[in-house]
């Protein structure tokens, strides 16, 4: 990829630039929530519209000159109601903790309750961390997973919701390898009169594909990202129905955000253009598949896997029970060091520090872009258990990663 104004304009960041290029070809990128978009979405999201306001709606904006951010907004959002089904769609959050913000915003007052799961248990900041507006805003109470199996309790979240009574219960997860029951949580909101917010964050593509179900048609509110696993322009979304579309859309502009960034408009309106070919679906059922493999061979080699598997696109390990003096952080460390990527994670009864916490989060988006099949993909377990296990593996497992980036190019 060349960067050719930018190196004229300003070398520092062309070195950069291109030094991530090459970080990203030369190396195996396992982090969940990543993935690499298409040429067409990049060039997308580096246009002309990024010099454009277009403060407002389609149809219904403060600028001039807007002919043309209408199409692309529009496209976005046509194209967002037939991936997913929704009756509205609000393409403009900057982020899934924006479209978070919004939905809050539109239908909480400061003060009001929310009831979400711990982060230290698959939850995200935004969804009443205290170090997040929304755990400064309001009043968060959290619930968590079965600390043996990893899984969820809905009997014992029905229970917690009927003492805390919250006005909203956020599901939806950022380390939650399973399929999360939305039916069961409309359930629970709806007795405690609490609207249910749906955070399809990480599961956006398995949403749109079915390889998930859908809390369309099921929870008041749905919000996401749509960088991950849908592989579009990076920002958020939110979806509703009809009756709450004016009380969002007032929640996201002016009540949140100003001009949109209607460049990633752009990539999103592309991405979901590309989600919408057969081919898509081919890809997030390979991506399901070499993350099963993954958790397997991972499994198999002695590494405890929470939960015992995934449904999803992510691998979440805890490191106690084979490596008790091994912290996330460390492995992490030495992965990036064989040019492997991943993060330190929480894990269910979390018994370290958040900055360095005892487990590793694994996910299979990126690398399954890249070409990666299941045999690759288990392959790639074994090396990342290799570097787990003895550190001076790091060179050895580093040439095989080059040597299957090689055969797996990117952007070429």
């Amino acid at each position: 990829m060349e960067y050719e104004a930018v190196r004229a304009a300003d070398p520092a960041v062309a070195d950069a630039l291109e030094a991530e290029v090459d970080r990203q070809r030369t190396g195996l990128q396992l982090i969940a929530s990543e993935n690499h978009v298409s040429r067409a979405v990049l060039e997308a999201q580096s246009s002309v519209l990024t010099n454009k306001y277009a403060e407002g709606y389609p149809g219904k904006r403060y600028y001039g000159g807007c002919k043309y951010a209408d199409i692309v907004e529009q496209l976005a959002i046509d194209r967002a109601k037939e991936l997913w089904g929704a009756e509205h769609v609000n393409v403009q959050p900057h982020s899934g903790t924006q479209a978070n913000q919004g939905v809050y915003y539109a239908m909480l007052e400061p003060g009001d309750r929310i009831l979400s799961l711990d982060l230290t248990h698959g939850g995200h900041l935004s969804h009443g961390h205290p170090a997040n507006f929304a755990g400064q805003l309001y009043e968060v109470e959290h619930y968590s997973v079965d600390a043996d199996t990893g899984r969820l309790d809905y009997d014992t979240l029905a229970t917690q919701a009927a003492t805390f009574e919250p006005d909203v219960i956020v599901s939806g997860y950022s380390a939650y390898p399973r399929v999360v029951d939305w039916n069961a949580v409309q359930d629970i909101a709806e007795d405690v009169d609490a609207y249910h917010v749906a955070d399809i964050a990480h599961i956006t593509g398995l949403v749109a594909t079915g390889a998930h179900p859908s809390p369309v048609g099921v929870a008041d509110f749905i919000t996401g990202s749509t960088h991950k696993t849908i592989r579009a322009g990076r920002g958020g979304i939110i979806m509703c129905n009809e009756e709450h579309a004016d009380a969002i859309d007032r929640a996201v502009f002016p009540g949140g955000q100003g001009g949109p960034l209607l460049h990633n408009i752009a990539g999103k309106a592309v991405g979901f253009a590309e989600a919408l070919e057969p081919a898509f679906e081919t890809h997030i059922e390979q991506v399901i598949a070499n993350a099963r493999a993954m958790a397997a061979e991972l499994d198999a080699r002695g590494l405890e896997v929470v939960s015992g598997g995934t449904d999803t696109h992510l691998v979440l390990v805890d490191l106690r029970p084979s490596h008790p003096e091994l912290t996330g952080g460390e492995a992490a460390e030495a992965l990036e060091e064989a040019g492997i990527t991943l993060n330190a994670n929480t894990v269910p009864g979390e018994s370290r520090s958040a900055l360095d916490p005892s487990g590793i989060r694994i996910g299979t988006p990126a690398i399954t872009t890249r070409g990666f099949d299941t045999a690759t993909a288990k392959e790639l377990a074994t090396l990342i258990v290799e570097v787990i296990d003895d550190p001076l593996a790091t060179e050895s497992v580093a040439e095989r990663v080059q040597e299957l980036c090689a055969d797996h190019p990117l952007y070429e």
